[in-house]
């Protein structure tokens, strides 16, 4: 792990460039955005176990599967390693995955992302009870907004992935996420993972409508919507810790289009989101449930 329509963000009125250096940008974010759609992502927690035993070689299987963009978690702690892997196999990271809201050292994780070529990072789990009452929430908030800035300086952007927690604690009756976007800063982004939210009971594409280009990056996952996972947690000492019937809900992930989420309306909801392909868990080969996700991805979005 590392995923109701939200308030939309504030709105800012932009500074009025001239029109070489507007159409310039314009440009550059379009084909930034034609890149992200055409050339899908994946999240290497996906084949944690492949990477634990030789990052070099699962760096190198994930991209002759086809991917040439790769979503590192922790990178912080390997990010020699993880430079030499990218670099041996061609492929880039746009986004990465790291705990910095409760860091003591963020600025070494942004660093870190900086030296491999990082555009966005990622904040990918704080656990359900710190996601309980509006203080935690306001203090969570904060928190972001303050590692935005921060990201900001180093021409990073900073963002949360979220779990089903965000959308079934409820705060005055709506949702803890809802007003947690609602706090947060223009310049802090947000990786949806769609899978996470539909069990946490939002409408996915309607939320993505909802957020629009806030939404950097989108997490693909498909399988079994259980009304019983919707409040099965994971520890709150970390994401790994699960119950059995969370370790099923898991294990019931399928690619992208063989399950219950509408990964199409999804897709057609952000259209300029980054696609990064993730499993938590895969009963079979996750290098093949990867790839098949991969060419779902193709013929399909």
């Amino acid at each position: 792990m590392s995923g109701w329509a939200a308030t939309p963000p504030r709105s800012r009125t932009p500074s009025s460039p001239s029109p070489t250096t507007d159409l310039h940008g314009l440009t550059a974010h379009l084909n930034q955005k034609e890149h992200f759609v055409s050339n899908p992502s994946v999240q290497l927690y996906s084949v944690r176990d492949a990477v634990d035993e030789n990052l070099d070689e699962a760096v190198a299987r994930v991209a002759e599967i086809g991917f040439r963009n790769v979503e590192p978690y922790a990178f912080h702690l390997r990010t020699a390693d993880y430079k030499r892997a990218f670099a041996a196999s061609g492929v880039q990271a746009p986004s990465g995955h790291a705990p910095v809201i409760d860091s003591d050292a963020p600025g070494s994780i942004f660093d870190a992302a900086a030296e491999l070529g990082m555009t966005t990072v990622i904040d990918p789990f704080i656990p359900t009870d710190r996601w309980q009452t509006s203080d935690d929430v306001h203090r969570i908030a904060d928190r972001v907004n303050e590692l935005t800035a921060q990201a900001k300086e180093r021409g990073l952007e900073f963002g949360y992935h979220n779990h089903q927690w965000e959308f079934t604690n409820k705060v005055e009756g709506r949702p803890v996420y809802d007003l947690f976007v609602e706090l947060l800063g223009p310049d802090t982004v947000l990786e949806v993972d769609t899978f996470w939210a539909t069990v946490g009971g939002a409408d996915a594409p309607a939320l993505l409508r909802s957020l629009g280009d806030r939404v950097r990056a989108l997490h693909i996952k498909d399988g079994t919507i259980d009304e019983d996972i919707r409040n099965v947690l994971p520890s709150s000492e970390s994401a790994l810790i699960v119950p059995e019937a969370l370790k099923a809900a898991f294990e019931n992930q399928t690619p992208a289009g063989q399950g219950d989420v509408d990964v199409k309306a999804i897709l057609e909801a952000a259209p300029n989101a980054l696609r990064v392909v993730e499993f938590d868990a895969y009963r079979g080969d996750v290098f093949e449930g990867i790839a098949e996700s991969l060419a779902w991805l193709t013929a399909n979005d």
